[in-house]
């Protein structure tokens, strides 16, 4: 069951045809500044940790490092600064213990399970300090997705649903036919190319240095399904940011920051959850939104990481909406009456 999981998770990713620069001069990032790690950081990022998590394929438990904080701080703080100054990661922070979390549907469907990386905790806490710089570099200069409410600070499923509805529902309330429009990625984390990544990292504009680590951690991934204490073979990890770790997430959201950033309806992000509304009065108004999709098609494409078609649905609203039909590149968009919504069931009503 191990080996089989691990064959299908591997099967989803893109291949590695783009090239990973370890040392290569980065163009549009910020100067190449020596980054300097305190122990007072590591320590304090030491202390936080939740001694009951399991630990990662190095066999380092979280319980040992939070009560060895006082030790362990100088050494780790000492091993951080190499690693990042000289853009080298060590091997066991690139490997990862894959356990399968069952989402719903089949249990014997493979499709039906989320990898979730369990990585080195060392590791996670540099990523932890570099994620805090990371967020500071974005912050310093303006390229917030302001889009995106998955894993942002001030940000949330309530959120999200709150700012998209009361537009929703203003529109309706002046007499308006709103279509809206769920939007769904095919396993989108484990999809991510690694060299458009890198690319993207270099235009936001973050520290060389930071950005030159990222590209190494990326490289050279492994990792092994282990489920009831049974371990499958090692696969290779071409594509996608590991879930599960620190620095997935924000790297994950970095990626799609310029997705729907042409668009004329009301578009909103939660990670890789996307939904857009707009009124539907008349076939103009159809055409727009068609445009808007045709553009996230070409982003998708571009970018290769793809809708999940059959998952992708349109929804009526409103007392006077004539059901316009819709594409997603070649495929019809399903009707549907009742989405579930980040938890919420949102129906044709």
């Amino acid at each position: 069951m191990a080996q089989y999981l691990n064959k299908y998770f591997a099967s989803v990713f893109n291949e590695a045809n783009e090239d990973l620069r370890d040392n290569g001069k980065l163009t549009n990032g910020t100067e190449d500044k020596e980054v300097d790690i305190t122990i007072s950081e590591v320590k304090a990022k030491l202390e936080q940790l939740n001694g009951s998590k399991s630990g990662g394929p190095d066999g380092l438990h979280p319980r040992i490092l939070k009560e060895l904080a006082h030790e362990l701080a100088s050494p780790l703080a000492n091993i951080f600064n190499k690693s990042l100054n000289s853009g080298v990661v060590p091997f066991d922070w690139r490997i990862a213990n894959i356990v399968p979390i069952f989402k719903k549907g089949k249990k014997s469907d493979p499709g039906n399970y989320r990898p979730v990386s369990l990585t080195s905790v060392v590791c996670k806490i540099l990523e932890k300090i570099l994620k805090e710089k990371v967020v500071r570099d974005i912050e310093a200069n303006g390229n917030w997705d302001k889009l995106q409410h998955g894993f942002t600070k001030g940000r949330s499923c309530q959120t999200n649903l709150i700012s998209f509805f009361e537009k929703v529902t203003d529109f309706l309330d002046k007499g308006n036919a709103v279509d809206l429009i769920y939007l769904d990625f095919s396993k989108a984390f484990d999809t991510v190319p690694h060299g458009k990544l890198l690319v993207k990292l270099e235009k936001i504009g973050i520290n060389m240095k930071v950005e030159r680590w990222i590209s190494n951690w990326l490289k050279g991934r492994l990792q092994w399904v282990i489920l009831k204490g049974e371990l499958s073979g090692w696969r290779k990890v071409t594509s996608g940011v590991p879930q599960g770790s620190v620095l997935g997430q924000i790297l994950f959201n970095l990626f799609i920051a310029d997705l729907g950033t042409k668009s004329g309806s009301v578009l909103i992000k939660f990670e890789d959850d996307t939904k857009l509304g707009a009124i539907a009065n008349s076939e103009k108004d159809r055409d727009i939104i068609q445009e808007d999709l045709d553009d996230l098609v070409n982003w998708s494409d571009s970018n290769r990481m793809k809708f999940n078609s059959e998952k992708c649905k349109v929804m009526h609203l409103g007392i006077n909406n004539k059901n316009f039909s819709y594409k997603l590149g070649t495929h019809q968009l399903e009707v549907t009456e009742e989405e579930k919504d980040l938890g919420v069931l949102v129906d044709h009503r």
